[in-house]
């Protein structure tokens, strides 16, 4: 579990004395593994630059064993991916969950999933509703005798929109009695009663547990999550902030701690999950 639920008024407090808060920690686990969420901003620094290399060594400074990224592919024309991936896999051993049917993209609506182990069992494709195109990416992924679900997705810019997206996932995974991870560049600050990923409640979280990833330069905002259902799956959270990562997007990645020990030991139950 963790151990602190900082609201939004008190990160953004913290925010503007230029020290925010930046992990949510419990103890180690055993037998965890790191997953993580980084929007790459279509490889534009927040120095106007295009450099998918620094994004790429972004990844590697994560040292993440599953990861889900946004904006990885060119928004019109032909959607071209925009990584490395060869060079990725070369150094991290992080390989994409699912192969799309444009050989030239990397992600579903630029969403992909990378992981270092496991074996994925299936995948798919979510159409978002929305008066944006947004989708996410489902795979179900065999890592360390659990089969774990993870859902990348990257949320609209209306809070409509994001309201009916975060029911569509909902129902997506309602029949499915498997731990789950929603993570991705939900867009939304807001906690508590205003905030439009109520509609996951009471099944993901921790919804209420904040951590502020942009803008990189000068984090104000909790745009960035992971949620887990069942909750208890996170022990940690932390917003990796290095010198490269303030400037290789306009988001800052963020990461947890999965503690998959506690549900080999853990009887799932469909009015639970």
């Amino acid at each position: 579990m963790l151990d602190q639920t900082p609201s939004l008024s008190t990160s953004f407090a913290a925010a503007c004395c230029q020290e925010p808060p930046t992990s949510i920690k419990a103890n180690r686990v055993p037998g965890s593994v790191t997953i993580a969420s980084y929007n790459v901003h279509k490889c534009v620094g927040t120095d106007g630059r295009f450099d998918p290399q620094r994004v790429g060594d972004v990844i590697r400074e994560l040292g993440a064993d599953i990861i889900a990224l946004q904006e990885v592919d060119e928004r019109t024309g032909r959607r071209q991916g925009l990584l490395d991936l060869k060079s990725l896999r070369r150094e991290t051993d992080l390989v994409s969950a699912h192969t799309p049917e444009n050989l030239g993209s990397h992600g579903w609506h630029g969403n992909l999933i990378l992981a270092r182990k496991g074996v994925v069992q299936a995948v798919s494709l979510v159409r978002l509703p929305g008066l944006e195109p947004r989708g996410a990416l489902i795979v179900d992924l065999e890592i360390e005798g659990v089969v774990l679900r993870v859902i990348a997705a990257h949320f609209g810019l209306l809070r409509r929109s994001r309201t009916k997206q975060a029911s569509a996932l909902l129902e997506a995974t309602r029949s499915v009695l498997r731990p789950t991870i929603l993570l991705g560049d939900l867009n939304e600050w807001r906690v508590h009663s205003r905030s439009s990923l109520l509609a996951l409640l009471p099944h993901f979280g921790p919804i209420h547990t904040v951590l502020p990833s942009f803008p990189s330069r000068f984090p104000l905002l909790a745009l960035d999550r992971i949620l887990a259902k069942p909750p208890s799956l996170i022990s940690s959270l932390e917003v990796h902030q290095t010198p490269l990562s303030r400037i290789a997007s306009d988001h800052l990645p963020i990461k947890a701690r999965l503690n998959l020990q506690g549900l080999r030991q853990l009887h799932l139950q469909p009015d639970y999950l």
